[in-house]
């Protein structure tokens, strides 16, 4: 019986996960970790409300088996790429640290088709950067999800992916885009899930074809 940690439990993902990790037999306890007040109907979930900026100060809720890393924000929400940074980089490569520190043994990440520290998209970029930063830690086991454009109900619209998600699925018939097509978010929750049951160690990269078959 394990204690699953969630950074980014308000998200698209974060929500599914939550409430995925809470049915599953394999868990005792949920861990959801939020900026605001969250109240949930399962006595397995736990909110504990933080600071993000100063994540220092609440070390000690993470500490359990397993960190699920669901943050992320978009430039137009941020105000800016930097601002953008602190969160999907920054807040999200602080809880790998103090989840490392204090023990937990097994990490999953939420990032990014195309991540790469060295790509010319700031977005990619800073997701690469993250990617590189938490292989280098110490857990055991490290998962890194990497799919597209996520589909499912959002709190707030984003215009954006909206008008992607209608012309992507078109476009992704081509051989060379099928890992590009869109996916809901959860699916994404369901194959992180299902990852987290399974006794393996090392880092493992998880792209749209890898996680989802029937998509591409």
């Amino acid at each position: 019986m394990k204690t699953a940690i969630v950074v980014g439990a308000t998200g698209l993902i974060g929500q599914s996960l939550i409430k995925q990790l809470a049915e599953c037999a394999g868990i005792a306890q949920v861990i959801a970790i939020t900026r605001r007040k969250i109240c949930y109907d399962n006595p397995k979930i736990s909110n504990q409300v933080v600071d993000f900026a100063n994540l220092d100060n609440f070390s000690w809720y993470f500490k359990g088996d397993l960190l699920f890393s669901c943050l992320g924000t978009t430039k137009k929400q941020a105000g800016s790429i930097e601002a953008q940074r602190v969160v999907d980089l920054d807040y999200q490569l602080k809880a790998a640290e103090l989840a490392a520190d204090n023990g937990v043994s097994e990490y999953f990440l939420v990032s990014s088709s195309g991540a790469n520290a060295k790509s010319k998209s700031a977005y990619l970029q800073m997701k690469g950067e993250l990617e590189d930063k938490v292989t280098g830690l110490n857990f055991q086991r490290i998962c890194i999800f990497q799919p597209s454009l996520l589909l499912g109900e959002r709190e707030s619209f984003r215009f954006g992916e909206k008008l992607g998600s209608w012309i992507l699925p078109t476009l992704c018939h081509l051989p060379l885009l099928k890992r590009y097509k869109p996916v809901y978010g959860e699916q994404v929750a369901t194959k992180m899930c299902q990852e987290s049951l399974k006794l393996k160690t090392g880092v493992q990269r998880f792209t749209l074809d890898a996680c989802f078959p029937e998509q591409a």
